[in-house]
């Protein structure tokens, strides 16, 4: 029971720290960039981050969106860098595989769809 509700009491200091008004920014821009509601995100993020990423959240975006995937379009797009050692909410694996499938499709279809298509997986693999 000791457990419980210190886990209980940890993921309401998670959601005080997401709900602060940088952290929420950062959650809606991460939200917003995957297509999905910032609500689903955040709760995704509770249960899969710790205390120190959840805090270091912000900072990480901010060096992401700066350095991750120069130079290629698809790895920009799908978020390949970003979204694996930045804030790794995919797992490299995955992604690759993402990643392969979708430069790919790039060849057989126009860019914009192909890209739609990647992203649609990158939202399957960080859904519960």
């Amino acid at each position: 029971m000791t457990g419980y509700l210190y886990e209980k009491d940890l993921r309401q200091m998670k959601y005080t720290i997401l709900t602060s008004t940088k952290h929420d920014e950062t959650v809606r821009a991460i939200a917003e960039r995957l297509g999905m509601s910032d609500a689903k995100l955040r709760m995704m993020l509770i249960r899969r981050f710790d205390m120190s990423l959840l805090e270091n959240l912000e900072s990480r975006w901010q060096m992401g969106q700066r350095h991750a995937n120069d130079g290629d379009p698809v790895a920009e797009e799908l978020g390949y860098e970003l979204f694996t050692r930045f804030i790794p909410l995919v797992d490299t694996e995955t992604m690759q595989t993402i990643y392969s499938d979708t430069t790919a499709m790039t060849q057989q279809m126009p860019f914009e769809e192909a890209i739609a298509r990647g992203k649609a997986r990158v939202r399957e693999a960080i859904r519960p």
